[in-house]
């Protein structure tokens, strides 16, 4: 069953970089994170409402929420709505990368030389990707949105970090960070002026990131982890590949080769600097 729940939860991720693109073309990235995170905030509500308990451990959400969803999610879409689907998704892809070096400094970790080597490739094929190939000129297409694509994977790896020491059950730390995120995520939307009622099509594609990226698919992938972490770990490899068919086929972008060979060089720099 546990294979199972690893392969739903990477076919379902392999979609969100389409519905995320095509979100955006009606949401600014503020509204997308707005209703899709009200979507989680309900899911896990249901889910939790069993078993609620008020403790004084929930109130470690107060600044996770704040980084996930407000931050993380403000500046990921935020990139997608710059950049094309396929060069967003591969510098949040980066985050693995990230992580070995937050490590350095927060967790004490020395970097082996596999780990700094595994850096190099992978951050090679950032550049192979923000170039188009092009690696002699260093011309960004999109410098802005280059740096918040990988800014983006820097928040990610910094949430994951924090959360090492939080013992709390996937549901109830869920339930509690999208509670106070939603809180800032709504004071955020009011004080900018991006509350409104969308359109049908983009509610129903906020709706499909707060269950398939934020939402259910994070519980399929918990429990995948929990019975066979390495089964898990290895398909999670074929995320980023299998979301480029869906970009192309349901997005309508032109997937460029320099995409494809940095993509593989950032993937394969995470498995070659997996201590």
């Amino acid at each position: 069953m546990s294979k199972k729940h690893a392969i739903g939860a990477v076919l379902l991720w392999s979609t969100v970089a389409s519905a995320f693109k095509l979100s955006l073309g009606y949401l600014t990235p503020l509204q997308l994170v707005f209703y899709a995170s009200l979507t989680s905030l309900f899911v896990f509500g249901v889910l939790y409402a069993k078993n609620f308990s008020p403790r004084r451990e929930n109130l470690r959400s107060a600044y996770l929420g704040l980084i996930n969803p407000l931050i993380y999610y403000t500046v990921l879409f935020s990139a997608y709505d710059r950049l094309s689907a396929q060069e967003a998704q591969a510098f949040n892809y980066t985050w693995p990368l990230m992580l070995v070096v937050l490590s350095i400094p927060i967790l004490g970790k020395r970097p082996s030389a596999r780990a700094i080597a595994g850096l190099f490739l992978g951050f090679l094929g950032v550049l192979v990707v923000a170039t188009k190939g092009n690696l002699a000129e260093l011309n960004f297409t999109d410098p802005v949105g280059v740096a918040l694509g990988l800014w983006s994977a820097v928040i990610w790896a910094s949430y994951w970090i924090l959360n090492l020491r939080d013992e709390r059950s996937p549901v109830e730390k869920m339930f509690w960070n999208f509670l106070f995120g939603f809180i800032y995520v709504a004071t955020a939307t009011f004080l900018t002026g991006s509350l409104a009622l969308p359109e049908p099509k983009a509610l129903a594609g906020a709706i499909y990131v707060g269950l398939f990226e934020m939402g259910l698919t994070f519980l399929l992938w918990y429990r995948a982890v929990e019975n066979d972490m390495a089964f898990a770990s290895n398909l999670a490899h074929i995320v980023p590949f299998l979301s480029l068919v869906f970009i192309s086929v349901v997005v309508g972008e032109s997937i460029a080769p320099s995409t494809v060979v940095g993509l593989a060089m950032i993937v394969g720099g995470i498995v070659i600097g997996r201590e």
